[in-house]
């Protein structure tokens, strides 16, 4: 049976186990989806992760974005059969000794993941962290390369320019800065009550650095900087488009976090908050771990995607190296 052809939709979603199951088909072949965010649990092994892949990709043309958090260190999904890819703090420490000696090292990393990742179907990663570590966030801590903004936008460049000589696209996160707030978003409502210019003057560096460069995707931070918005970064047409898009210049595309934690609660139900999300300039809204939910998304949210979705889409998705 030929795959069903259709635009993608600006929904991502995650499955359950470690092959598509009858309920998996029916959920991404709705209009509403356009991707696949996978978990340790999708994974046994490399050729386990390359066939639930390659099914993922028979269901519709164009195929599904299948993405997976994949920095190194706390964060890396797939073990077993993959590098053990570092904590980019790490990165930041080895900065300080031999700064020429940590780019080259990023870039190699940023291949390295590329290669590993896009070998088995998988279209990218969302890294790299641009969080700057301010040492009161648990929830970052040693996922951010360094305190400086400099040396993160130095280091996440490379690692970003690894990733494309891999053929794989970069997602930076968390926009403006996770790492200044003691809380995590998953379990907490951060606040950060730092007014715009210094957040600017800090935080927003690496962003600009690499929104400059082109990198392809970006995803804001369920945090509310108080002093500049009521809403947290994900709903927040302030932060997504004045700033990202307008004074940033940002062409790419903008993924909510997950919508499930605990941080993207203030906006209500689920529909509502994946509408506040992309009525703020959210291109894609992440569901995760939350199956009900996301089908009460996909039956009662009549989403469809913004203008310019889909070049901003096709951008994502892995090409060889």
């Amino acid at each position: 049976m030929s795959p069903e052809i259709q635009p993608l939709g600006p929904v991502m979603l995650d499955l359950a186990g470690l092959v598509v199951s009858e309920e998996d088909r029916e959920v991404l072949r709705h209009p509403a989806v356009g991707g696949v965010i996978l978990f340790a649990r999708n994974y046994e092994s490399p050729e386990q992760l390359q066939e639930l892949t390659r099914s993922i990709n028979r269901l519709r043309r164009p195929g599904l974005l299948i993405a997976v958090d994949h920095e190194g260190g706390r964060v890396q999904r797939f073990r077993a059969g993959f590098s053990n890819i570092p904590a980019m703090q790490s990165l930041g420490e080895w900065w300080d000794r031999d700064p020429a000696g940590a780019r080259a090292e990023a870039s190699r990393l940023g291949r390295l993941i590329a290669e590993e990742l896009g070998a088995r179907g998988v279209d990218f990663s969302f890294t790299p962290v641009l969080d700057l570590d301010y040492g009161c966030s648990e929830v970052i801590g040693d996922r951010a390369f360094h305190r400086q903004p400099a040396v993160v936008a130095a280091l996440a460049s490379a690692l970003s320019a690894g990733l494309r000589s891999g053929g794989m696209a970069a997602v930076a996160k968390h926009f403006p800065g996770h790492g200044h707030v003691a809380a995590d978003s998953h379990h907490a409502l951060p606040v950060d009550d730092r007014g715009f210019d210094t957040i600017a003057a800090e935080d927003l560096v690496p962003f600009a650095a690499l929104a400059a460069a082109g990198i392809e995707g970006i995803m804001p931070a369920h945090v509310v900087y108080a002093r500049c918005d009521a809403q947290p970064a994900g709903y927040s047409k302030f932060w997504l488009q004045e700033i990202l898009r307008g004074r940033l210049g940002y062409q790419g595309l903008i993924f909510s976090d997950d919508l499930g934690m605990v941080g993207a609660h203030t906006a209500g139900d689920i529909v509502e908050r994946a509408r506040l999300a992309l009525n703020a300039g959210c291109d894609m809204v992440l569901v995760c771990n939350d199956r009900p939910a996301a089908i009460e998304l996909l039956e009662r949210g009549r989403l469809g995607p913004a203008p310019g979705f889909a070049g901003r889409a096709d951008r994502l998705r892995h090409r060889a190296g």
